[in-house]
């Protein structure tokens, strides 16, 4: 009986758990906070795990993280992220406050709904609701820098924008001198007023 219970309950102090589901099939819930956990880890096959705690590890791919979830874990039903930079918690980020927190489990809850927990809280029937209407619409998209080698190599891609034709970019510009014969003399021309040489 002792060892039925053991294989169903884990504490794992270990980055490496792409053999859990070897060692223990049957495992149903599993705590793996402060680890070295990231978004590269592989995730086990464990089709009778209900409860996942993984709080602050370093993952930062949201999204990678659901579909690991729908695919190896298919009776998830409490989850815990805390202290990843993929949960926009204030407590542990400065700059995020509890709007942020909630589109996010607006997002999580929309992709994963038999979720009952999340995180420390509770899953609501209203908030289930109001994940199943606009959760996919709270998705956070982070700004990805481009690759600088697939950038070209040709003037009119390196260089910033400029109104100039493009035979007129390299140096080769063209002038024009000459006298005006328009000069306006209203009232309201003091920005615009021409001052003639008998004026000086």
């Amino acid at each position: 009986m002792m060892d039925d219970l053991k294989s169903k309950n884990r504490f794992l102090f270990c980055s490496d758990i792409s053999k859990l589901h070897e060692q223990f099939p049957k495992l149903q819930e599993l705590v793996l906070d402060n680890n070295c956990i990231n978004d590269h880890t592989a995730c086990p096959h464990l089709s009778q795990l209900t409860t996942l705690t993984i709080n602050k590890n370093q993952i930062a791919d949201l999204d990678a993280l659901i579909e690991k979830v729908m695919s190896c874990l298919p009776a998830l039903t409490y989850l815990s992220l805390l202290g990843n930079p993929a949960c926009p918690n204030e407590l542990s980020c400065s700059d995020k406050d509890e709007e942020d927190y909630q589109r996010y489990r607006y997002y999580v809850v929309y992709k994963l709904p038999r979720l009952k927990f999340l995180d420390s809280k509770q899953v609501t029937k209203s908030e289930l609701r109001e994940a199943g209407r606009q959760g996919q619409y709270t998705k956070v998209v982070r700004y990805a820098p481009q690759n600088d080698t697939g950038k070209s190599s040709s003037p009119e891609s390196a260089s910033e924008y400029t109104p100039l034709p493009s035979h007129s970019r390299h140096g080769e510009h063209f002038g024009l001198i000459g006298e005006s014969k328009l000069i306006y003399y209203g009232r309201h021309s003091e920005g615009n007023r021409f001052i003639r040489n008998h004026d000086l």
